[in-house]
């Protein structure tokens, strides 16, 4: 796998891209305004609640495969878009529990357990965690989009993203992303990111 970045540091989780990721989801999720959280999002299937819920469970349920943990409660790929509480505590809350499970998983770690299907259920830990910050990354700006909030994704972290997990996500083709959108002219490395993970970088939401 191509080298990237991504390298072990001293942040909250252990994992800079992570952190930076959830910085990201904690962004978007916490600007979405109090009459926004129905509205439509690239996940064509999914509002803006059902995005939340989507990305929470995948941070819980990586953290839980690390630890051996508690699990999503709720099954990620059929959020309900019904949340006993606030989606920002909900996200809040997924991603405290992410953060203190990526510390202890060391840089040289061989095979760390994740919730995708790879050979073995386990990658080296640099791309376990650069599978795990694309989520947030990406649903990140799915909820920006939707919201009409400014990008969340920086180029140089999407550069990174897609270097460390290309190889890895082909086999969620038709599941977790549709088939890539062609290139356009004057894409930045965010907008490839984003047509590689089946996603238009143009996508507005409906007129209101």
């Amino acid at each position: 796998m191509e080298e990237t970045s991504i390298q072990r540091g001293d942040t909250p989780s252990g994992w800079p891209i992570l952190d930076e990721a959830y910085l990201a989801l904690r962004t978007a999720v916490r600007g979405v305004a109090d009459g926004d959280w129905e509205l439509p999002t690239p996940c064509e299937a999914w509002n803006v609640t059902q995005v939340v819920q989507h990305a929470s469970g995948d941070q819980v349920g990586y953290a839980g495969f690390i630890t051996g943990g508690r699990m999503p409660t709720e099954d990620p790929f059929a959020p309900s878009g019904k949340v006993a509480g606030s989606p920002v505590d909900l996200a809040e809350e997924a991603m405290t529990y992410g953060t203190s499970a990526w510390v202890t998983v060391e840089a040289d770690a061989e095979a760390v357990p994740v919730p995708i299907p790879v050979p073995g259920g386990t990658l080296p830990a640099r791309a376990a965690v650069a599978v795990c910050a694309l989520d947030a990354a990406v649903h990140a700006w799915d909820i920006a989009a939707a919201t009409g909030q400014p990008s969340t994704l920086r180029p140089e972290t999407a550069r990174a993203l897609l270097a460390a997990t290309r190889d890895v996500i082909e086999p969620f083709r038709g599941f977790a992303f549709a088939t890539p959108v062609p290139p356009g002219e004057g894409d930045d490395d965010a907008a490839v990111l984003l047509r590689h993970l089946g996603r238009d970088p143009g996508w507005r939401p409906p007129a209101r």
